[in-house]
């Protein structure tokens, strides 16, 4: 049968933040925006791909008519410096022009590629550009990033599920939880 792949939960060391918290924070930040954004066609934007599920969560927890768009960016450079440079690997498909857009996020902890895409969509022509982030890490914060509907802060630990991943797995798991360690040490850089 060739090697055996664990069960997902046997990785896990214990669950930060359970399903049932995810949808009441998820439900309670949609309901806000749906006030804040009506008339306004909003238009959420998902970072791929940590943030899907956060952003189908989001999206059908809303009460009005909402459209989606996705994007995939990858930074490089030394990770310390703010100037570390974003690539746009997948662009959204709309004109952003006069649009009112509310950016999805599952976790935000340096803030770097965040704070750009902030700025890009406002030199895009956005209407509005606002935030939600599930989660925010505030240790590992670089840049200062407004988020208007907040999420969980957490403790610096490594997270995944709910579209977080470590090396693709985990995403799948539909709670926050911290990875045993002897999991990710020797295989994290």
């Amino acid at each position: 049968m060739g090697m055996r792949i664990a069960d997902v939960q046997e990785d896990i060391d214990h669950e930060l933040i359970t399903k049932e918290q995810i949808e009441d924070i998820i439900n309670r930040a949609a309901a806000q925006a749906s006030e804040d954004y009506r008339g306004r066609n909003p238009l959420l934007v998902c970072v791929l791909k940590g943030a899907v599920n956060t952003i189908a969560a989001f999206a059908q927890a809303m009460s009005i008519p909402v459209q989606m768009d996705f994007m995939s960016l990858s930074s490089y450079g030394s990770g310390t410096e703010s100037s570390g440079t974003i690539t746009v690997r997948q662009d959204l498909s709309t004109d952003v022009r006069g649009r009112h857009v509310l950016i999805v996020e599952d976790i935000i902890d340096s803030g770097i590629t965040l704070s750009w895409l902030v700025d890009e969509l406002k030199r895009r022509g956005a209407a509005s550009v606002e935030i939600f982030a599930l989660l925010e890490k505030p240790a590992r914060r670089k840049v200062d990033v407004d988020v208007k509907y907040k999420g969980y802060e957490i403790p610096d630990e490594f997270v995944v599920g709910f579209g977080l991943d470590y090396d693709e797995r985990y995403r799948n798991l539909d709670s926050i939880a911290v990875l045993k360690p002897a999991v990710y040490q020797g295989g994290q850089a």
